[in-house]
């Protein structure tokens, strides 16, 4: 059920800066406004970066994170929260504590961990003060096979694989997990009907979130994009399955209106996509 008709639908992105324009606290910002919502933002990190990859890393001090969350939570508030790139403990420390701090119920955890050129974007201390504390205070997590795979300890090659991830996942205390099938590509399409497939539990039961499958290596921000569109769609009253729907259908847009900018891995084009309520 969506809630009534609001004048601003916040959404609050906590992520790096992609030079680049493609990914990171820039897809977050073009996805929530693109879907009708209000984005603020909180840097954790710049980054030199463009199509061909991160080449250099500038992390954002741990008590500025904070600062900027403050200034965000006592002044406009927000109806989602959004997480990307933590980048290290501390950052993931402090996210945590101005979320209990703020009671921020609606939020999605993106654990950004490695970058498409292989950059870390996650020290390896973080990842367990990240499934410890952030996952524990999320409604969904939303991680990509590789980054399941890491965190759960399973090798993921089929649906039924990424369902025992998700429970194990699930074990670390999100009320949910996706986990996103396009590294998978259409390998999973039992059907044959040329889709690519996501896994959604809730504790209880299973999901297939089914969408075309598109061919292109335009996909630098898809993680970005589908989290803050979850997010957007939260924020905006729809409950989380139809949230994760409504997302992936502005992700596929986005994919199949993407273009390349540079020499590299090209982007989406969340503002070349269908519009969605």
């Amino acid at each position: 059920m969506k809630k009534q008709k609001s004048s601003l639908y916040k959404v609050l992105a906590i992520a790096g800066s992609d030079s680049g324009g493609g990914a990171g606290i820039q897809a977050d910002i073009k996805t929530i406004t693109a879907l009708g919502g209000y984005a603020t933002t909180v840097i954790t990190a710049l980054t030199a970066q463009n199509t061909m990859g991160v080449q250099a890393i500038l992390e954002v001090p741990a008590s500025f994170v904070g600062q900027q969350i403050d200034a965000i939570m006592t002044d406009i508030g927000t109806d989602a929260v959004k997480t990307g790139m933590l980048m290290n403990k501390g950052i993931v420390d402090v996210v945590g504590l101005k979320i209990k701090e703020y009671n921020i119920k609606c939020v999605v955890v993106d654990p950004v961990m490695i970058s498409k050129n292989e950059k870390r974007l996650l020290s390896v201390d973080a990842v367990d003060a990240l499934t410890s504390k952030l996952f524990p205070l999320s409604l969904v997590v939303t991680p990509n096979i590789p980054e399941a795979e890491y965190i759960s300890g399973i090798k993921i090659k089929t649906p039924s694989d990424a369902e025992k991830a998700a429970k194990c996942i699930h074990r670390l205390g999100p009320s949910c997990v996706l986990i996103k099938g396009g590294h998978a590509g259409k390998s999973w399409d039992m059907k044959n009907e040329g889709s690519v497939i996501d896994v959604l539990y809730d504790g209880k039961s299973f999901e297939y979130i089914e969408s075309e499958y598109i061919p292109t290596k335009n996909t630098h921000g898809t993680g970005c994009t589908y989290a803050s569109a979850i997010a957007t769609c939260l924020a905006k009253g729809f409950g989380l399955k139809e949230s994760v729907v409504q997302a992936k259908k502005f992700v596929t847009a986005s994919i199949r209106k993407s273009f390349n900018p540079g020499k590299g891995y090209g982007t989406l084009d969340q503002f070349g996509a269908i519009q969605f309520p």
